[in-house]
C-alpha cells in the first residue's frame, strides 16, 4: 500500500523495489477496494505482487517500473531545507529531524 508520486502502476508491469533490489509482476491494483486499470500521481492505492515474501518488502522500500530506470538506493543525497518557523531557535548543537516520505531521518 502506498501514493504514487510520479508515473504510472499498472497490471502486468514488472517492478523492481528499492533499496532491497527485488522484481516481480504486478498482478493487480485496487483503491477503496475497486481494480483499477492504471494509477497514477496521488493515488493512494495497493498492489499484488508474486514471488516476494511479505518480511523482505520493508517500509520505505520505493516500488518503480523495472523497464524505466528503475529507483535504487543512495548513500547520500543533496536537499534544500526552508525552516519557517523554528519557536526555539537553530544554534549550534541543535539536532533536526527529517521525515522525508516514510523515511525518518
Amino acid at each position: 500500500v502506498g501514493r504514487v508520486e510520479t508515473g504510472l502502476i499498472k497490471p502486468g508491469m514488472m517492478i523492481s523495489f528499492a533499496p532491497a533490489m527485488l522484481t516481480s509482476e504486478c498482478k493487480s491494483v485496487e483503491m477503496h477496494h475497486e481494480m483499477l486499470e492504471e494509477a497514477g500521481p496521488g493515488d493512494n492505492v495497493g498492489f499484488n505482487v508474486r514471488g516476494i515474501p511479505v518480511n523482505q518488502l520493508k517500509r520505505g522500500n520505493v516500488a518503480s517500473d523495472m523497464k524505466k530506470s528503475p529507483a535504487r538506493g543512495v548513500e547520500r543525497f543533496t536537499a534544500q531545507v526552508i525552516v519557517m518557523n523554528h519557536p526555539g531557535g537553530i544554534k549550534a548543537g541543535y539536532s533536526p529531524v527529517v521525515d522525508c516520505h516514510t523515511a525518518h531521518i
